[in-house]
């Protein structure tokens, strides 16, 4: 488990400043392990301090959850408040929220499970390989009347050869198995039986109604196949997850996916404050529905237990991560019950120059870095000089101040009117081209697009 310091210098890879915030997660999280390290009798009273970020949109809220999900090796979600409806209307329950985890717990599990067995999963693949490209001249067993309608996999009978056929036929094998080591059979087209998976049905989820017939009935009914044309590369990732599935012990996984998702997980609520009511505005209309959303929400938050397929699940020791820009509502419109589910208030930063410019190169996903390499796929070797960076974080604040602020993700919009020429021209079977950016050139591009744009507004 990472300290806190690893945790903030892992998120200081992708996300400039709000320093504030990420040592608020960095210590939920730490504090996570260290009550992991408790007897049984202490952890039972120790509950996490759940965080609520403010700030202006575009400065770092959602992307510190993102970044999150690839660090922790915990189940994590991220849910809008907004897709949550009230009890007795049509959309979203929040016992969803929990669904979701527990899924995303499992998913985390079993793959932790089939990376044990991958060895032992990719030589068993490698065999069904060998017999799909070599294979046996077997006569296929008659199917009653209900496997038929049922769509169960074909059986067949073993052949009977002579000692000259099997010989030939194990040489044949070896031959076929060396090449695919070698990897010279990876375009070749094989036939695979694949189960068919009934997809789910939209309102049945919306309703929160996750029941899987065909799992209900698995044990009764025989599963549904169908055979498709693939290459050997495809086929092989379909066998090896096969393969997989049969070695590990789905009960076993989803033991250990609801323990991890009671005692690890983390939810993370996005747009939190439009569900927030303005109470000096009175009661009715919309608020009402927003009330009735935190008083669903609150239950969960504060503990209780929620009913999925794969057994309730106790929500007393997930941590809640919210957030929000709270431009017209505010903290303490929030009902008072729910306000103290959430101690921990941190609030973020607005962006400036500086923070544009460090954000157009210092994360390792930095937008110009993107830039590059997508126009470097077309020969065009793009750089950016420092007064064009400094130009385009200075446009970037105009343009938000003078407009409405969407934080860093202004930096998307200038950067493809920028390189709107530049792109649209690059393509074809033309030698490396060098192209360096300046100040002069971003200005030509964008002064006439962001500067004295919406002025009139100021004016009386």
């Amino acid at each position: 488990m990472l300290t806190p310091k690893q945790i903030v210098d892992q998120l200081d890879k992708y996300i400039v400043g709000q320093d504030k915030a990420k040592r608020a997660v960095a210590i939920a999280l730490r504090n996570r392990y260290r009550r992991s390290q408790l007897t049984a009798e202490m952890r039972e009273e120790i509950t996490p301090k759940n965080i609520i970020m403010m700030g202006p949109t575009g400065v770092g809220k959602t992307e510190i959850a993102r970044r999150l999900a690839k660090l922790v090796d915990a189940p994590l979600v991220k849910v809008e408040a907004t897709k949550f409806t009230e009890v007795g209307y049509v959309g979203r329950d929040v016992d969803s929220m929990i669904r979701d985890l527990v899924e995303a717990s499992i998913r985390l599990c079993k793959n932790k499970k089939i990376e044990d067995v991958r060895l032992v999963a990719e030589a068993a693949a490698e065999q069904r390989l060998v017999d799909l490209l070599v294979p046996l001249r077997r006569n296929e067993v008659e199917q009653n009347p209900f496997q038929m309608l049922l769509g169960a996999a074909p059986q067949y009978d073993e052949p009977q050869m002579s000692e000259e056929e099997r010989k030939t036929h194990f040489s044949r094998r070896e031959s076929v198995q060396a090449q695919l080591r070698a990897g010279r059979l990876e375009n070749e087209i094989v036939e695979v039986d694949v189960e068919e998976r009934a997809p789910g049905s939209d309102a049945m989820l919306a309703m929160g109604i996750d029941i899987n017939i065909n799992d209900m009935l698995g044990s009764i009914i025989p599963k549904k196949t169908k055979r498709r044309k693939v290459t050997v590369e495809q086929a092989r990732k379909i066998l090896i997850q096969e393969e997989a599935d049969r070695l590990i012990d789905m009960d076993e996984v989803i033991r250990e996916a609801v323990e991890k998702a009671e005692q690890d997980g983390i939810i993370f609520i996005d747009e939190i404050d439009k569900i927030a009511s303005n109470r000096n505005m009175g009661g009715g209309g919309p608020d009402v529905s927003r009330e009735g959303v935190q008083r669903d929400i609150l239950p969960i938050v504060e503990g209780s237990t929620v009913s999925t397929k794969y057994g309730p699940i106790k929500t007393d020791y997930i941590l809640f991560i919210a957030a929000g820009a709270f431009h017209v509502a505010k903290v303490e419109d929030l009902i008072p019950e729910l306000q103290g589910r959430f101690p921990i208030r941190v609030e973020l930063d607005a962006l400036d120059e500086e923070d544009y410019k460090c954000i157009l190169t210092q994360p390792e996903n930095a937008i110009t870095k993107q830039y590059a390499a997508l126009l470097g796929a077309d020969h065009v070797l793009l750089q950016f000089d420092e007064s064009a960076l400094d130009e385009i974080a200075h446009y970037a604040f105009i343009a938000n101040e003078t407009m409405e602020n969407i934080g860093a993700r202004r930096l998307h919009t200038i950067m493809e009117n920028l390189l709107e020429d530049i792109s649209f021209n690059a393509g074809g079977d033309y030698p490396d081209i060098e192209l360096k950016i300046d100040g002069n050139y971003v200005r030509d591009r964008l002064e006439n697009t962001f500067e004295g744009r919406d002025l009139h507004k100021y004016i009386l």
